[in-house]
């Protein structure tokens, strides 16, 4: 019953990924954050080593896991609660991404704290793309949208606090394999959304963003359900989304098209 650390991320999807695996959609952050340290080295997230932990409980099976890359807040897939107390007691913590139940546990061991983002995470029922669907089609993006790609990507994380994004890597990596669509109308794009890789049969939507000129005019719901549609077709056993639930409008679009709550995940910090 302990938490064991490393900044391998072979050692720690060895011992942990088929673990993670049997819970695709709630452990899909960590899943995805492990895969590009794998394929882009160490530092894909900043100049700092990574954390990756997981917890072993009395049976000596997984039952817990948590990465950390530098800058950003510790990040907790599935844990078991018998593992929450022994987690702060090994990684003193001040900040954490995780689900309720998890970062509230967490949280009350500290003299005080605020909740930062409540984010929820959704998963995609029965696909129903908008109607009237709005001008124009999708298609996908290529080396030579990178400049308004990149552009984008900026304007997306600005837009959700979170300025600290590699938009040059995602725009590559996701271009390179297929992950970012566009919206056009009378040729020009006017949307985007992108798809995490495959991993473990889910794939995630991501970087879902309409610049303000274009909003109002159901382009952000065409172009998710275009990249939902093509998720599924492909293969997705699971296509997953997050958003952030102070914003009512993305959250109703998003349940209008099919996607329905799964879990909501707190980014939670320590007061003072």
């Amino acid at each position: 019953m302990t938490w064991t650390f490393t900044d391998d991320v072979d050692v720690f999807l060895d011992t942990a990924g088929a673990w993670l695996a049997t819970r695709p959609a709630e452990n899909n952050l960590v899943l995805t954050i492990t895969a590009t340290l794998r394929s882009s080295g160490p530092h894909a997230y900043g100049e700092d080593a990574p954390v990756l932990g997981w917890w072993r409980g009395p049976d000596g099976e997984v039952a817990g896991a948590l990465v950390q890359t530098p800058p950003y807040r510790p990040l907790l897939g599935v844990v078991a609660p018998e593992a929450v107390g022994p987690l702060a007691a090994a990684l003193p913590l001040t900040a954490v991404n995780a689900d309720r139940a998890t970062a509230e546990a967490l949280a009350a061991g500290w003299p005080g704290h605020r909740v930062e983002q409540v984010q929820r995470l959704y998963r995609l029922g029965e696909l129903v793309p908008p109607s009237p669907a709005p001008s124009g089609r999708p298609r996908s993006a290529t080396a030579a949208d990178r400049t308004l790609l990149v552009a984008w990507h900026r304007a997306f994380a600005a837009d959700v606090g979170q300025p600290n994004t590699h938009a040059e890597r995602m725009v590559d990596e996701r271009t390179a394999s297929g992950g970012l669509t566009l919206w056009e109308t009378g040729g020009a794009p006017v949307s985007m959304a992108g798809v995490s890789p495959r991993i473990a049969g889910a794939v995630r939507v991501t970087a879902v963003y309409t610049p303000p000129e274009h909003r109002g005019h159901g382009y952000a719901a065409a172009v998710t359900a275009e990249v939902s549609r093509a998720a599924r077709e492909a293969g997705a056993q699971e296509v997953l989304l997050f958003t952030d639930l102070a914003n009512p409008t993305s959250n109703g679009v998003y349940r209008r098209l099919g996607y329905r709550p799964v879990s909501d995940r707190l980014l939670i910090s320590a007061d003072g």
